[in-house]
């Protein structure tokens, strides 16, 4: 079974110019990384004046914390983050050490 998955961040205005272009030439190992992590159809959206960042994917595994664990450890994955993390700030609201906020899903139309 296929799981729709949603986030949200805020990305800083004096980094904007970075993580586009960044994500306009994305490494192909790091998209090889998310693909072997069972994640499929994803995709990252602006919106601006406000600044925030939708991520949205499909995740097609079926041990999704095993799977982001195993992301997680991958050379790879933290090279990627350390470019795009500091770029990025969380929202005000997000729980303490949560970096982009998983948002639910309360509708779908296939």
């Amino acid at each position: 079974m296929v799981q729709r998955m949603g986030m949200v961040i805020g990305v800083k205005p004096e980094k904007l110019a970075e993580y586009k272009r960044l994500h306009a030439e994305p490494w192909p190992e790091m998209n090889a990384a998310l693909s072997a992590a069972n994640i499929r159809n994803y995709s990252i959206y602006l919106r601006e004046p406000e600044m925030l960042l939708f991520g949205y994917w499909e995740y097609a595994g079926s041990d999704y914390e095993a799977d982001m664990k195993a992301l997680g450890e991958v050379a790879i994955t933290k090279q990627w983050l350390a470019l795009t993390d500091p770029c990025q700030a969380p929202l005000k609201t997000a729980a303490p050490g949560e970096w982009w906020s998983m948002i639910p899903e309360i509708y779908h139309l296939d």
